[in-house]
């Protein structure tokens, strides 16, 4: 059997500001804070995960904070992150919350089969709401604000714009065996063609959507920007397997990095989304208790000697 994704691991995003971020996505989203920690690569900056209660890959959004300026919008990048609700009821909840919150928000329609409720934070980053009939795994947060029948489930489906779907389709079926399911007519004014490819079981969770707009410049990454998309594999093992065939393919990668709660793989497709390809283990409680993650800055072994030094040039949450 070919060597299957299993849906959406996580996606990174970018904030200039890491204490409204984290109300927000606890407060009016309320997702749990499930890791505070770093980036890795750059440990002046905060890396905060938002998740379910049980810390589940595939429910991950996650930001890096840096003082940058709004990104400038466009082609070559994610533009819309979906987040899986159950049942058009919880759309209904989610609209009135989102309107009480004063937060800028779209009607619920139906998109690609699926009723929908797009919105942006207050950074400008673009989301959506996605009803997933209440099929997949959902795992709610006793201590979200929100109804545990009416909490954010997980990542749903994640719409990319590139100026020509031919060399992504390629990476996307021959490189990363995803399948080309369906076509549909979105974006502005529904006058784009979105192509949908689909990963290992499908749904909603395993769609990535690619939206080809001609005419927009490329874009530029800055708060509110989707730094990149991760896919899920099982194990270390599965990730290897990756790193060969990536290889074989001749496509340019990072090789494996270590990051302590999974390992991953970081390519770019044709047109310049980066991709990232993450271990479902060990997970979020390598280092804390399931009951109180997120509460402490937490930094992986290989950083932990240094942790002065980082917390003194990080700003409290």
């Amino acid at each position: 059997m070919d060597l299957q994704l299993g849906g959406f691991h996580h996606l990174t995003a970018i904030t200039a500001s890491a204490s409204d971020n984290a109300k927000f996505y606890t407060g009016t989203l309320g997702l749990r804070l499930v890791k505070k920690t770093v980036n890795q690569d750059d440990t002046s900056a905060y890396h905060l995960f938002y998740a379910d209660g049980l810390a589940s890959p595939g429910t991950d959004i996650t930001f890096f904070n840096w003082p940058a300026a709004p990104e400038k919008r466009g082609t070559r990048s994610a533009v819309r992150t979906g987040l899986r609700v159950a049942g058009e009821k919880a759309l209904e909840y989610w609209r009135a919350r989102l309107e009480a919150a004063g937060v800028s928000h779209g009607d619920i329609t139906l998109r690609d089969g699926r009723a929908t409720l797009d919105f942006d934070d207050p950074e400008g980053q673009r989301l959506a709401l996605v009803d997933d009939a209440g099929k997949g795994e959902a795992h709610a947060w006793a201590g979200s604000p929100v109804p545990p029948e009416h909490q954010i489930r997980g990542l749903a489906t994640i719409t990319m714009s590139v100026p020509e779907i031919a060399p992504t389709e390629q990476m996307l079926v021959q490189g990363m065996n995803m399948r080309r399911v369906r076509d549909y007519k979105g974006g502005h004014n529904q006058s784009r063609s979105v192509h949908v490819f689909e990963m290992g079981p499908g749904g909603p969770e395993a769609e990535l959507h690619v939206m080809v707009e001609t005419d927009q410049p490329q874009a530029a990454q800055g708060a509110g920007a989707v730094h990149h998309i991760a896919f899920r594999t099982p194990d270390r093992a599965g990730l290897t397997e990756w790193t060969q065939r990536m290889k074989a393919l001749r496509v340019a990668t990072s090789g494996e990095v270590e990051r302590y709660y999974f390992r991953s793989l970081y390519f770019r497709e044709p047109n310049g989304v980066l991709f990232e390809i993450a271990t479902d283990g060990p997970g979020f409680t390598a280092d804390e208790p399931l009951d109180t993650l997120g509460q402490r800055l937490s930094l992986p072994p290989f950083l932990e000697g240094r942790r002065a030094q980082i917390e003194a040039r990080l700003t409290p949450l």
